[in-house]
């Protein structure tokens, strides 16, 4: 199981993305990337939104393996 932080940082890795990229994306600021992947914070529901949709998945795959730990 990985943090939800580790699931955005594999899937933009396996995109090719740096944090600026998706930041600019989805609307943040790369600092809160970088936040949400280090399990600082976890990004709002309407964040989640717009990552599922930049990265072109569903919610369920999103969240698979994605533990709250």
């Amino acid at each position: 199981m990985a943090k939800l932080g580790d699931r955005i940082k594999e899937l933009r890795l396996e995109r090719g993305y740096t944090q600026k990229k998706l930041a600019q994306l989805i609307g943040v600021s790369q600092k809160a990337v970088d936040y949400w992947e280090r399990s600082v914070n976890e990004p709002k529901a309407s964040y989640i939104i717009s990552i599922v949709k930049v990265f072109e998945i569903s919610f369920d795959d999103f969240f698979e393996n994605v533990t709250n730990d």
